[in-house]
């Protein structure tokens, strides 16, 4: 059975890495006949020869490149699981749930996370995402560590920072409605059109309906990004976060029914965890990104 030691690998490594035995010795603080005992040794146990000695510096062969190639991957994968170990026995959380919230600008909070996991490669991060009160519930309940989402921030369950505000507008397709578009339009106006509504991630607490209207035909979706392509398609009339549809809008694909009777509203985005006297140090250096 094949015996291949630690030491043999990270000898080879340095030799190579030096460009000699005689460097790579120094490096290993070895002597050189010592560092030449060990990769005869390692010959010896891999049936073939590592350098090709015939001129007057040996060289790696066809064979010790391939081998030497996959000790180079190796020896990485051993510092990482060193690495993480450390991280495990610091009590490092080895993941985080975060929730993001159906109008946060996925960009902006994807650009935070991505520093974060690239300074913090042994905590995973598992991304979710919800509508409505979904996020906030996920969080109540203790299977978030962090929501991107409004939240009501009278209430002393949480703790926030603030992120970012989002306009969220109403908006039809061009050709939708069949009357006039004005500054007076109001709701009543809209009863016989489809409004195209989020459908709320919550599972048990009290749905949130803003904006949805009585006695008008519903259709439902599961995120911001098809209810968008709904009303474009001229499917039904809905409010939108504005960073989605201001393109449409510029452009004239879809037009803002916001006025005197029918409102848009601002919504303040904020990064929010439980407040709770306990956190976890990954959670804390996360909260500490924002």
């Amino acid at each position: 059975m094949m015996n291949i030691t630690l030491q043999q690998m990270l000898t080879l490594d340095a030799v190579v890495n030096q460009g000699s035995i005689q460097a790579g010795a120094r490096a290993l603080n070895k002597t050189h006949p010592s560092v030449i005992t060990v990769l005869k040794k390692l010959e010896d146990e891999l049936g073939f020869a590592l350098f090709d000695r015939s001129g007057y510096r040996s060289v790696l062969t066809d064979e010790g490149k391939k081998f030497h190639k996959s000790v180079k991957q190796m020896l990485s994968d051993m510092e990482a699981l060193k690495n993480q170990a450390m991280h495990l026995r610091g009590g490092e959380e080895g993941e985080l749930n975060i929730v993001v919230g159906d109008i946060t600008p996925l960009p902006d909070a994807l650009a935070v996370l991505r520093e974060f996991s690239k300074e913090h490669p042994y905590t995973r991060l598992n991304l979710f995402f919800g509508n409505l009160f979904g996020p906030n519930e996920l969080l109540l309940d203790g299977d978030a560590d962090l929501i991107i989402h409004h939240i009501d921030k009278a209430d002393s369950r949480y703790e926030y920072r603030d992120f970012c505000q989002v306009q969220v507008v109403p908006v039809v397709a061009k050709s939708f409605l069949n009357i006039p578009i004005g500054n007076t339009l109001r709701y009543e106006d809209l009863k016989g059109y489809t409004q195209c509504i989020i459908r709320d991630t919550s599972t048990h607490s009290e749905k949130l309906n803003r904006f949805v209207l009585d006695d008008v035909p519903h259709l439902t979706v599961g995120d911001q990004y098809t209810k968008k392509e709904v009303i474009l398609q001229g499917m039904g009339w809905g409010h939108m976060p504005l960073f989605l549809v201001e393109a449409e809008l510029n452009s004239g694909k879809l037009i803002s029914i916001a006025g005197k009777y029918i409102k848009g509203i601002k919504r303040e985005i904020v990064i929010a965890r439980l407040n709770v006297p306990e956190k976890g140090i990954m959670a804390e250096r996360l909260w500490q990104s924002f």
